[in-house]
């Protein structure tokens, strides 16, 4: 496997997969297909490759260029499809995958083959025009962001002034004549601000990602990320080119993200999100709020939406059985993302999912007491250093004291600090010493120095699995997204809620545990330990004694 450029997906392998060379998401793609999970066929370009396009010495050309072609042919062959065909076209997703997991850092292109071409040939072969224009404005706004750096609000403002005129809510509402009017919308945006036409070649389409996807390693984001968690600069990522599946293709679709046990609190129980009539990005960039995978979600949340559980039943069914198989696997929670495609569930990425430190306890614990991990390897999953903050804090407001806003509650932890708006503030506030809440919309990538710096995070959009919650979980910071009621006017610097407004600067108490944010600085208890902290205490004493 080392000599090798490019890896098939879909095939049987006699050894576990190199994670160095494959990536994480390349090597667990390559399990998953092993395992006999229902995963879209794909290849993974390794990540030497990846490491040069980095370094400015590698281009797609020559012998890559290539393999690339051939592994193209083969996908065409086993879709029974034609990458830019008039008839039944081949269409990519292309991602990144480093050889350690970097949620929301690098980038993804998805529907990939997607022209003035094969949009007619997708609206033909499917009977289905609002899908095939739906797949079309996506791949644009993809394109147009990864490739080519332009601002995705440009894009994304288009859409919400067209669903706010018909009062809707979600893009599934919008007709086919409104699909192709954004479309071409989005086409003139491109061509405006990238100063040249959009691409219709497909070869050129898939060169352009692939170079994105490398040279995206290199990004702000990424590298601060790395610095962060102390990962090295110098391991690059692969690219894995994958066959689309698509969760926006009818009513029986949906995409989703599903953990196997729930990384807020450690129980041994399904849980996630999820979006009918979508794509995966719907889901984790927070833009829109998902609903939730499971009936207790869905109760919990007091939200009138359907469950995947009751909507879905034997996708649904399906999806828990396939988490069962790969917990048993990589003897970790797991994190799971997946499409429904017309009823048939698909496998995308699998990977050990972001938690924060008490419910990470909590899991190696029962991991343990279910025999399917060791003392010690539970003992070696838990920072010792970080024992104390495995003891969650809570906000103890006094008695009758009616909270500012109320979301829902993605990382938990109780703190205190000042309303700041933009991620550049909470940088500032941070180097003056001043602990900072971080309100936003939504998080994006680009938000990352912001979170670092900020205490904790607070979102009116989003769910339990959008970017700043699975980002937030990894830092360990409390985090509450979807605070719905709550009003942001970030020219003006405040946030309002039921009459009541809050400017940057004031102070407001977050609390992460129960997603209730009161306005003013109020008491904050942290508890001692018990439980499962004095059970990893004593088997830390019995390892090293």
């Amino acid at each position: 496997m080392s000599n090798t450029i490019i890896f098939p997906v879909n095939e049987t392998v006699n050894e576990d997969p190199d994670v160095e060379l494959l990536g994480t998401k390349g090597a667990n793609l390559v399990s998953m297909a092993s395992l006999g999970l229902p995963v879209p066929p794909a290849f993974i370009i390794n990540t030497h490759v990846g490491m040069k396009f980095a370094q400015g010495v590698e281009k797609i050309a020559g012998q890559i260029r290539d393999e690339v072609r051939q592994s193209i042919a083969d996908l065409e062959q086993r879709m029974q499809r034609e990458f830019g065909g008039e008839s039944s076209p081949l269409l990519l997703s292309v991602r990144s995958g480093a050889a350690v997991s970097m949620p929301g850092m690098m980038d993804t292109i998805l529907n990939l083959g997607m022209n003035d071409q094969t949009v007619f040939a997708l609206e033909r072969e499917t009977g289905d025009a609002h899908f095939a224009w739906d797949s079309y404005r996506r791949f644009i706004q993809s394109m147009s962001h990864v490739v080519f750096d332009l601002d995705p609000d440009d894009f994304e403002d288009e859409l919400t002034e067209l669903r706010e005129t018909y009062g809707f809510e979600n893009d599934n509402e919008l007709s086919v004549d409104d699909l192709k009017s954004i479309t071409a919308k989005f086409l003139d945006i491109f061509e405006r601000d990238a100063a040249r036409p959009f691409p219709q070649d497909v070869w050129e389409q898939l060169d352009l990602a692939l170079e994105a996807v490398f040279e995206s390693w290199n990004s702000d984001r990424a590298r601060h990320f790395r610095k962060m968690h102390e990962l090295d600069d110098e391991s690059g990522t692969a690219a894995i080119v994958q066959s689309m599946v698509f969760g926006n293709r009818d009513q029986n679709s949906c995409t989703g993200v599903y953990f196997t046990r729930n990384p807020s609190t450690g129980l041994n129980e399904p849980y996630g999100e999820y979006m009918l009539q979508a794509q995966g990005e719907d889901v984790v960039s927070g833009i829109r709020t998902p609903m939730e995978l499971t009936d207790k979600g869905r109760a919990q949340a007091f939200s009138d939406n359907p469950s995947m559980e009751s909507a879905m039943p034997e996708a649904y069914s399906s999806l828990l059985k396939a988490g069962d198989i790969l917990e048993t696997a990589f003897k970790d929670m797991q994190e799971i993302e997946f499409t429904v495609e017309a009823g048939q569930l698909y496998l995308l990425q699998t990977r050990s999912g972001k938690r924060n430190p008490k419910a990470g306890l909590r899991i190696a614990v029962e991991m343990v007491e279910g025999e399917l991990i060791s003392k010690q390897e539970a003992v070696n999953r838990i920072d010792s250093s970080s024992m104390s903050a495995m003891l969650i804090s809570k906000a103890v407001p006094e008695a009758g004291t009616q909270p500012f806003t109320k979301g829902l509650p993605a990382s938990p932890g109780a703190v205190a600090g000042i309303l700041v708006f933009s991620s550049q503030e909470a940088v500032a506030a941070h180097e003056k010493g001043e602990a900072a809440i971080l309100v936003r919309p939504e998080t994006d990538p680009r938000d990352i120095k912001g979170m670092d710096a900020a205490v904790g995070i607070l979102t009116s959009k989003g769910g339990m699995t959008s970017h700043a919650a699975v980002v937030a979980r990894g830092m360990g910071k409390p985090c509450i997204t979807a605070a719905m009621t709550m009003k942001i006017n970030q020219e003006n610097k405040t946030c309002a809620c039921a009459g009541v407004v809050l400017r940057a600067g004031d102070v407001v108490t977050l609390d992460g545990g129960t997603g209730n944010v009161f306005a003013g600085d109020h008491p904050i208890y942290k508890p001692e330990p018990d439980g499962d902290i004095l059970k990893m205490m004593t088997w830390m004493k019995e390892i090293t004694n």
